[in-house]
């Protein structure tokens, strides 16, 4: 587990700070694809510029690439060697949102583009709720076509808090173990 795509069904799901986690844990440089594309302002890059940025960082050793952007899902896909999925129920991706927003209004993330501060706006809400379980029912079918990429893949599907927390703990027991 090197080169880590994580993935989810929604934003608010908590993919970055599940990455920051996993990245800390494995020792692992955490590449935000917001980073990539939101240029100062909220001015997008170009399909071109996107593509190369992540062609660069995928031809490195090792990397955690957060974040869906399912246009360019291939470029990653095709070199990772795990695939992490998580998904929460609507109401807590939109929360969390909303929760977000509130925390760093006037702000920009770290998980952000420079220069795009905090945002929140009815069209970002309307496609959360429009999205949500369209790619919910899409993803097994994105999982078929990850392992026809590679059957060694390793696809992880975390569904729930519970879940992705348990995960994030086993990974760092077994890296104390792998320490000692």
């Amino acid at each position: 587990m090197r080169r880590i795509m994580v993935i989810g069904v929604s934003a608010g799901v908590g993919k970055s700070t599940f990455a920051q986690k996993l990245g800390k844990e494995l020792n692992i440089k955490v590449n935000h694809l917001d980073v990539l594309y939101w240029k100062p302002n909220w001015v997008e890059a170009t399909s071109e510029e996107f593509s190369e940025a992540q062609q660069k960082i995928v031809k490195q050793g090792e990397w955690i690439i957060e974040g869906n952007y399912f246009n360019t899902i291939q470029i990653r896909a095709k070199h990772a060697d795990t695939i992490i999925y998580l998904e929460l129920p609507l109401y807590v991706c939109l929360y969390r949102v909303v929760k977000r927003w509130l925390k760093n209004f006037g702000k920009t993330r770290p998980d952000m583009g420079n220069g795009c501060n905090e945002k929140l706006d009815w069209k970002f809400i309307k496609f959360i709720i429009t999205t949500y379980y369209p790619r919910k029912r899409k993803m097994i079918e994105r999982f078929q076509d990850f392992q026809a990429i590679d059957s060694r893949k390793e696809i992880i599907i975390l569904k729930g808090r519970q879940e992705i927390k348990s995960y994030l703990d086993n990974i760092s027991n077994r890296e104390r173990l792998n320490l000692n």
